[in-house]
């Protein structure tokens, strides 16, 4: 009864998520930095089939880019002067899926 026990705790353990080199070198990056206001995140969320990452800017008028596996720039989905982000992926929020949060400034 035991190992029952403990083999159905171990199944409801989140595993941890993989996050590609170049995104753990952005997050190092930011936290040369001092602390965003609100606090920076880094959130992946699965986009036209492949995991995307989403980070926070350090202002409100700055974009918040969703960056691929390869750290190239897909979008912006909000931020800036609009709060609408660059207007390229404007059903980001509607579409992307999976939403797990990877990082946060807890600075």
């Amino acid at each position: 009864m035991l190992l029952l026990i403990l083999q159905s705790q171990s199944c409801n353990k989140e595993r941890p998520v993989r996050v590609p080199g170049c995104i753990q070198d952005k997050i190092e990056a930011i936290q040369q930095f001092p602390k965003y206001n609100p606090p920076a995140t880094v959130r992946r969320y699965l986009y036209r089939n492949n995991y995307v990452y989403l980070f926070s800017s350090d202002c409100c008028d700055q974009f918040n880019y969703v960056y691929d596996k390869n750290c190239a720039i897909i979008c912006a989905p909000s931020g800036g002067i609009s709060g609408k982000g660059d207007g390229r992926c404007s059903n980001f929020f509607t579409v992307a899926t999976e939403e797990t949060l990877i990082w946060q400034d807890t600075r």
